[in-house]
């Protein structure tokens, strides 16, 4: 079902009470610190122990920002754009969400899975609709929304040419944050001219490639901090983000600062 403006304007409004909707333009107050919130997929994701070497971007960005501007990553492997909605997920992070903050969000790997009903959408009706959930929810929050493309898979022809892989989601997203007026980080294009640097071979030591798996999806450690330092320096670009908010952008980040924890027990 395709979402009217008013539909989706009305469902991401609904959880937020009335004081806090009226207030929505309202910008932190003291010195309470920022918190960057990242709803994405496992492109973007914490990892655990037992998913290592596999490492989400989300959880090398930190390292690229100021102390006192937190991350809290409530991207989850699997998820599309519709899923992190339709689960509820959505409605925590806006709970969470305080004025000043920042919502990034970046979905399409799973939008794209037409076999999967729960997951799809389309890319100029419903994957717009349900966007516009994330940007409406975090403006009634008093917080700043931010869209960012999806980073690209390792993907080559017989050329040796780096190849796009999502089809239409990057132009449908670029052209929703021009109609609302959101920042947007280009991560599918600077992923992409990323890849083609990096070359067939080279890009290998980026993606979660062991003895046992061939991942062209997900990344190592080198690979997430390479994206994380293509979505810090976006940030900044876009003045999403000021010089003061940021850091080792042209440093070397040691993989062995990435750490995978325990994995959650029930």
């Amino acid at each position: 079902m395709v979402l009217s403006r008013r539909q989706v304007t009305a469902a991401a409004v609904s959880a937020v009470p009335l004081a806090v909707a009226a207030a929505g333009t309202a910008r932190a107050g003291g010195h309470r610190p920022r918190t960057l919130r990242i709803a994405g997929d496992s492109t973007a994701a914490q990892k655990y122990a037992d998913a290592a070497p596999e490492t989400g971007w989300g959880m090398a960005l930190p390292f690229l920002l100021r102390k006192d501007l937190r991350v809290d990553n409530h991207a989850v492997n699997g998820r599309s754009s519709k899923s992190f909605v339709d689960e509820g997920r959505l409605d925590v992070v806006l709970d969470a969400i305080r004025p000043g903050d920042f919502l990034l969000v970046q979905f399409a790997h799973n939008d794209e899975k037409k076999e999967d009903p729960a997951r799809y959408t389309e890319p100029w009706t419903t994957y717009q609709d349900h966007l516009r959930l994330y940007v409406e929810g975090a403006r009634a929050r008093g917080a700043r929304p931010v869209l960012a493309t999806p980073v690209e898979r390792r993907r080559f022809d017989a050329r040796g040419n780096a190849v796009p892989s999502h089809g239409e989601y990057p132009a449908a997203m670029r052209a929703l944050a021009r109609e609302e007026g959101v920042a947007l980080l280009d991560v599918q294009a600077l992923s992409l001219a990323l890849w083609q640097r990096l070359g067939a071979e080279g890009t290998k030591a980026y993606f979660n490639w062991t003895p046992t798996e061939q991942d062209n999806t997900h990344f190592n450690p080198p690979g997430a901090i390479a994206v994380a330092r293509l979505v810090a320096r976006e940030l900044l670009r876009t003045r999403v983000l000021a010089h003061r908010d940021v850091r080792r952008l042209d440093e070397e980040i040691p993989e062995s600062w990435i750490e995978w924890p325990a994995p959650a027990t029930a």
